[in-house]
């Protein structure tokens, strides 16, 4: 896939993942949030160019330093996210400023990640930046649920 095919998926998925962050929405635990991320992790693996072969040891590195940071910040994200229960017992989720503070603190992180690739010569894809939001996506999406599934299923207080 061209880097400005790319480019533009990046943009349209942040954009449609942000616009609904910010909504209110019921949160389905029983539905496939894994399904979109694992797309794009298919998507960003298939591309021959994702480790430049001409530096190919720091390419590596910075895949997963990168991969490694935006998984730690969907963690992050997926702890800012406002979750309550309505008077019929659904769980709903709506970010927050927070949340909007989490996706800012991302993207000034993968701007860095590629400012040292650039500086170490190395070519980045645009598919890494594919990887890495399909893995923010999957563990916000598992720390949304999980967090979720406890409100659902409230544990007992022991007396």
């Amino acid at each position: 896939m061209s880097g400005l095919v790319n480019a533009l998926v990046i943009l349209a998925v942040i954009a449609f993942v942000v616009t609904r962050q910010l909504q209110p929405r019921k949160v389905a635990t029983e539905r496939r949030f894994w399904l979109l991320p694992a797309i794009l992790a298919v998507v960003a693996l298939r591309d021959p160019e994702l480790i430049d072969p001409a530096h190919r040891p720091e390419a590596i590195g910075l895949l997963i330093a990168s991969v490694l940071t935006v998984l730690a910040m969907g963690c992050v994200w997926g702890w800012t996210v406002r979750l309550w229960r309505d008077a019929d017992g659904a769980v709903w989720a709506r970010g927050t400023k927070a949340t909007a503070a989490a996706w800012m603190g991302m993207i000034v992180l993968r701007i860095g990640w590629y400012g040292l690739g650039a500086a170490l010569h190395v070519h980045q894809s645009s598919s890494a930046l594919l990887l890495s939001l399909g893995g923010l996506l999957l563990v916000r999406g598992l720390v949304v649920n999980h967090r979720a599934q406890r409100l659902e299923h409230p544990q007992p207080v022991a007396v």
